[in-house]
């Protein structure tokens, strides 16, 4: 009877006992920590120990509770045998197994760097990968020893547990779904950090993460720029504006200057015309001078407003880049962005009184200034400009260039022929400082005289040929043989007959054929 009940009683405590079994994973509780070994109660009927290197420090705790996988129910001491590693490996492997497959992204870490490649720890599992696979070219170990990476499962193994990824695969796939995912999330209006990728002529690529951006010149800033480079550099971290999507062609516009206010919204208040401001000079063109009056403002003083009297041929010897100059508004237009200004509409307009200063026929002194090819330009008094025409030069001679007689700088004696205050002209003549002297001439010359004449210079309509110093005439080609004109060169004598003197247009006709 005692028999019986005592296999009894061993029969209740063998039941109260979990059954467990080689090669799974249960759980257990630390219940003692030795110097080499952690003790854990798993309820079965004896308790199992685990290395204590299989450990972290911040894990060894009495009560904690802990995964374990059994591998021997009785060692040659009686002990259960487990094992913390493993069981974290097999929970991983069916982690992986579960819930992924070939083709999909996985957070691993790199452990260490091997021959051909890297070992990583994939949920608890290593895994490899290629150095061919990596995209870490370039990149020192210290950057990426320890640190977390998102890897494409390229290879499972179920029989071996072992899988294969790849980061360059991965940072493709990612690329490709954070592309999709930007493309949906862009807004027009929206302001999005970007880099600068890169600059070209007309404007520069941002990429806002996976998607680039086109940043026009026009849209960088509200003050004039010539080039991108002026206002970004690539490499740049920048705010920007999304101005426009076109998902079809993959095109996204961008904005810089539309963060901030447009400072033409209230132009009208702040530069009205007739006020008197100051500005800096930021480009000079032919045409005329471009002041900055403001970030983003820009005004134009045309060549024509620079002076009332002198003639500016080159702006470039007037004024600099980065002048200071005082202007006056003379108009604006918002729509078009463009403000007219002045300089000298803060001057006194001598030409107001021009034509009581210098009355016609009148005898002045002033100076070469420059020449065209029909004249000179005499800068009077006050700044004031005439200009002497090639044909007031000389009563008798022909002037071919008005330099052959004048030279820039020279001081010399004028007569004032005409004065037109209204369209600012003032005509002089050289000529008229002397008596006319064509009446002599006629005298002298009468139609009939048989003359001997040094030929100057031929042209297609006759022969320039001199009677005298500074007194030239004219054979027609009609009066001369076709023969004849052909052999004849400068400084070659010839008879000619005088056949026509025009004294109102002071010249003479000659002729060959005597």
């Amino acid at each position: 009877m005692v028999e019986e009940k005592t296999a009894q009683l061993e029969k209740l405590y063998e039941n109260s006992f979990k059954i467990i079994k080689e090669g799974h994973v249960v759980q257990g509780k630390i219940v003692a920590i030795g110097p080499k070994e952690v003790m854990v109660d798993i309820g079965y009927k004896s308790e199992g120990t685990i290395a204590i290197t299989e450990f972290q420090k911040d894990e060894l705790e009495v009560g904690r509770e802990i995964d374990v996988y059994v591998e021997s129910t009785e060692n040659d001491l009686g002990m259960v045998v487990l094992s913390k590693v493993k069981a974290g490996k097999l929970q991983g492997w069916d982690k992986i197994d579960k819930n992924f497959r070939e083709g999909d992204l996985m957070d691993g870490t790199i452990k260490r760097k091997i021959k051909g490649g890297y070992l990583l720890d994939v949920c608890g599992i290593e895994g490899f990968l290629p150095i061919s696979l990596s995209s870490f070219r370039n990149v020192s170990d210290q950057e990426i020893l320890g640190k977390q990476f998102k890897f494409k499962l390229v290879k499972l193994n179920n029989l071996r547990h072992s899988i294969i990824v790849s980061r360059k695969e991965a940072v493709s796939k990612e690329r490709v779904e954070n592309r999709e995912k930007l493309w949906t999330n862009l807004k027009i209006g929206e302001i999005r950090a970007g880099t600068v990728k890169s600059i070209t002529d007309f404007g520069a690529f941002i990429d806002l993460g996976g998607v680039d951006g086109l940043l026009h010149i026009t849209d960088m800033s509200w003050a004039k720029i010539s080039h991108p480079s002026e206002a970004v550099a690539a490499g740049d971290k920048i705010d920007v504006m999304i101005l426009n999507i076109d998902r079809k062609d993959n095109k996204v516009s961008l904005g810089l200057k539309q963060r901030l206010p447009d400072p033409w919204t209230d132009i009208e208040q702040k530069y009205s015309i007739g006020s008197k401001v100051k500005g800096k000079v930021v480009n000079i063109m032919p045409y005329g001078v471009f002041v900055e009056l403001e970030k983003g403002i820009e005004g134009l003083i045309h060549v024509s407003e620079i002076s009332w009297a002198k003639r500016v041929t080159n702006l470039q010897n007037v004024f600099a880049v980065g002048d200071i100059l005082e202007v006056q508004v003379l108009s604006m237009d918002r729509d078009a962005r463009r403000i007219s200004l002045s300089v000298k509409q803060l001057e006194n307009n001598p030409w107001l009184d021009a034509e009581a200063k210098y009355p016609v026929a009148a005898k002045v002194s002033g100076k070469v200034r420059g020449f065209t090819e029909y004249g000179a330009f005499i800068e009077l008094d006050n700044n004031l400009e005439g200009m002497i025409h090639v044909s007031d030069m000389s009563w008798t001679k022909r002037i071919a260039h008005p330099q052959d007689i004048l030279k820039k700088g020279q001081k010399i004696d004028v007569v004032v022929l005409s004065v037109d205050g209204t369209n600012r002209r003032i005509s002089l003549g050289l000529k008229q400082l002397e008596p006319n002297p064509w009446s002599e001439i006629a005298q002298k010359y009468s139609v009939g005289s048989i003359l001997d004449v040094e030929v100057v210079q031929t042209a297609p309509f006759g022969v320039f040929v001199k009677l005298e110093d500074n007194l030239e005439g004219l054979i027609y080609s009609s009066e001369i043989d076709k023969e004849i004109l052909e052999k004849l060169k400068p400084g070659d004598q010839i008879k000619a007959k005088v056949i026509k003197i025009d004294i109102d247009q002071a010249k003479i006709g000659l002729s060959a054929r005597i």
